[in-house]
């Protein structure tokens, strides 16, 4: 009984003592542009990658912004970062990551990345 009690003992030190986290990624079109593009002609370039990202920690399930808000934030920051004021540039293939990781539900952290490539138009 004893040596049972010390394994028990043994797992769940080792669980709660791990630093593990949860990784999602979302491929979608979660921009609400009803722009359309016909790209059947090689009438652009990639002209590079915009990224954009926001953080937030919890302790004890409390604090930070909604996860909502934390997507609008890492979305914006890509946007700005992507410097589409100048040319005919365009976002495409936008893949949203998420990253949890820490002790929950003492601490941790929610982690947001958009990530998309941008194009420019040639003619």
């Amino acid at each position: 009984m004893k040596k049972l009690a010390i394994v028990i003992g043994v797992m769940v030190s080792a669980v709660a003592l791990s630093s593990c986290g949860v990784s999602n990624a979302f491929v979608l079109n979660q921009n609400m542009n009803s722009t359309q593009v016909q790209l059947s002609q090689k009438n652009y370039e990639v002209v590079g990658k915009a990224v954009g990202d926001s953080e937030v920690s919890y302790v004890l399930v409390f604090g930070g912004a909604k996860k909502r808000r934390l997507f609008e934030n890492a979305y914006a920051e890509m946007v700005e970062n992507a410097n589409l004021t100048s040319g005919a540039k365009a976002l495409t293939n936008i893949v949203t990551e998420e990253h949890i990781g820490g002790v929950p539900p003492f601490y941790y952290t929610r982690t947001v990345t958009v990530s998309a490539n941008v194009i420019e138009f040639t003619r």
